[in-house]
């Protein structure tokens, strides 16, 4: 007696508006929905890099004397507060 083999996936079967938010391309950046913000007290500011290094997003930019945060790519999570050692940086409610 011969096995038959059976797909286990048929790609015809799934129709192509299942999905839109992975077939339609949105310009929805990160800090477009996020809640709370980082503002960075430069007087606070040394520079150590901590915030840039801890921050999963990566939207940490240097300035000439302290970090400062892309807000357009920040989703808000306030790992960089949590983990500033001088208590530079704090979170704030975004405004509606």
């Amino acid at each position: 007696m011969k096995k038959q083999s059976v797909p286990l996936f048929d790609p015809g079967a799934i129709p192509d508006n299942l999905c839109p938010i992975a077939t339609d391309y949105s310009r929805m950046l990160p800090g477009d929905w996020r809640s709370q913000r980082p503002v960075v007290d430069r007087r606070k500011c040394v520079k150590c890099a901590v915030c840039w290094l801890y921050c999963p997003v990566q939207c940490v930019v240097e300035r000439a004397g302290w970090f400062d945060m892309n807000l357009a790519t920040c989703k808000g999570c306030g790992i960089c507060a949590q983990e500033c050692p001088h208590g530079a940086i704090a979170m704030i409610d975004e405004e509606d």
